[in-house]
């Protein structure tokens, strides 16, 4: 393989508390503000936000598979997207063992809910740092991403060859894969960030038709379009 993992391991997480009240519906005034104000306190104090990644390149392309430094990845659609590109950086972006084991001794429900969405927060806070420090040190412009299963053509058990190529995930940012290919913490995502000129959202192929983490249009004639074998020359 290439260079080692890259741990992001220094990540601030300063919450905003009016984005999140309204997330929750609160307002300024609501008789629970000031105990959310402490929940919140205590999680900023807690969470130790992490990301680990590498700089990977394309070995070898075929149909309907890719190999990134030594590990094959099985999806059409992958290796479509990456057809143009050498250098991809996989990666694994948590929002960290502590929160999350902070967070399942709360026994209060409605507590509980204000702390799973505060994890949230926490994922997107390192995800944005996890981006701009890419951006900054490789300047690789315009990018997309794409995280195993979010389509059907590239499912949940591509996790094992990505953590395989990612090393010892466990050990360097807390994230374990569990035998169903799920993460743990479960704000964790898995992905490959790849520079891009045409704009990829996994949601253009996906059709399911209520997701609260929708960010694109599902297009039904994208796939046919743009990822049908004998569309491209190979």
């Amino acid at each position: 393989m290439n260079g080692e993992p890259i741990v992001l391991d220094h990540i601030p997480f300063h919450a905003d508390r009016t984005g999140l009240r309204a997330r929750l519906g609160m307002t300024d005034s609501d008789g629970y503000s000031s105990d959310l104000e402490d929940l919140v306190a205590r999680a900023e104090q807690v969470a130790r936000p992490r990301a680990i990644f590498r700089v990977s390149f394309v070995d070898q392309r075929s149909d309907e598979e890719i190999v990134i430094d030594g590990v094959r990845f099985a999806s059409r659609v992958l290796r479509v997207n990456l057809e143009p590109v050498h250098r991809i950086f996989p990666h694994v972006v948590t929002c960290g063992r502590e929160i999350q084991e902070w967070g399942e001794r709360v026994s209060d429900p409605l507590a509980q809910f204000w702390v799973d969405t505060i994890k949230e927060l926490a994922l997107r806070a390192a995800s944005e740092y996890f981006l701009a420090h890419v951006q900054e040190e490789y300047r690789i412009g315009k990018s997309s991403h794409m995280n195993p299963g979010s389509i059907p053509d590239w499912p949940l058990p591509q996790q094992k060859p990505l953590f395989q190529l990612l090393g010892d995930v466990e050990g360097k940012i807390g994230v374990t894969l569990t035998e169903s290919f799920l993460m743990l913490p479960t704000k964790s995502v898995s992905g490959i960030l790849f520079p891009t000129e045409t704009r990829f959202e996994s949601c253009q192929l996906c059709p399911r038709e209520v997701c609260p983490s929708r960010r694109a249009v599902y297009e039904p004639q994208l796939f046919d379009a743009r990822y049908r074998k004998n569309q491209h020359h190979e």
